[in-house]
């Protein structure tokens, strides 16, 4: 991947809601309700979500950006 393309990665990540997303599962993480994904904003609900699909897109949020600055980390050793 380019620079260019990374950044406009970094680009999504940063206009998403910020803060910690954590996938809350109904069932799993408590009995009654509907499975959501917490935000430092506004709650997300998916429609058709398996357990898997909460748990990596809320995880999203914080391992793109990881990494991200992993890659760049590495870059920056090879320069």
């Amino acid at each position: 991947m380019n620079d260019k393309e990374l950044q406009a990665i970094r680009s999504r990540c940063e206009k998403a809601t910020g803060g910690k997303w954590t996938a809350y599962v109904e069932g799993r993480d408590f009995e009654c309700g509907s499975s959501f994904i917490q935000t430092a904003g506004e709650d997300l609900e998916i429609t058709g979500a398996t357990v898997a699909d909460y748990d990596f897109i809320a995880h999203a949020r914080q391992d793109v950006i990881s990494l991200l600055d992993e890659i760049e980390r590495l870059r920056s050793k090879e320069a």
